[in-house]
């Protein structure tokens, strides 16, 4: 069964300073926030608004930069 908050958007709390390195992402789920233990494999800032793409025992998530689609009127991608 997959974790809940794989697929979540979250934002650093604390900076992820490189490959290897640990920070922190507060993640809206089951009605709340919960911070788990991020890894990238780059570095990303706090502030950062991430995706958790897997969820590792220890409540250890690894994430990528979420890049939102900015889409225009009736879903068109803005020229």
């Amino acid at each position: 069964m997959t974790d809940p908050v794989q697929g979540s958007t979250g934002t650093l709390t604390s900076p992820i300073r490189g490959p290897g390195m640990l920070g922190e992402v507060l993640v809206a789920i089951r009605g709340g926030t919960e911070i788990y233990i991020a890894r990238a494999d780059r570095a990303l800032e706090a502030g950062t608004t991430v995706l958790v793409v897997t969820v590792n025992p220890g409540r250890i998530v690894d994430v990528v930069p979420w890049i939102p689609l900015d889409l225009g009127p009736g879903g068109a991608t803005p020229t």
